[in-house]
């Protein structure tokens, strides 16, 4: 299956990567170019990574559901007046 359409890299292509030793998100960013352009594969980049075991502490991916949702941080927007 295509991972990223963008640079037709496939599931196969990404988990021979990490058979060959590459466990982390940034060396597949940097040798496949996953996620450099629309970016929209990342998530299931992370995924392949967690499916092949490679995922304990670099990909990013927490199996575990956080109990609630981050708070978002209130911003304050100023109304500039003309001089």
């Amino acid at each position: 299956m295509i991972v990223c359409v963008c640079k037709s890299v496939s599931d196969r292509t990404i988990r021979a990567s990490i058979a060959e030793g590459m466990d982390s998100f940034d060396e597949l960013q940097f040798e496949l170019g996953v996620a450099t352009c629309c970016g929209k594969c990342e998530e299931s980049v992370r995924e392949v990574m967690a499916q092949s075991g490679a995922c304990a502490t670099h990909c990013g991916v927490s199996h575990a559901r956080p109990a609630a949702m981050p708070q978002a941080v209130p911003l304050t927007f100023y109304e500039r007046k003309a001089a």
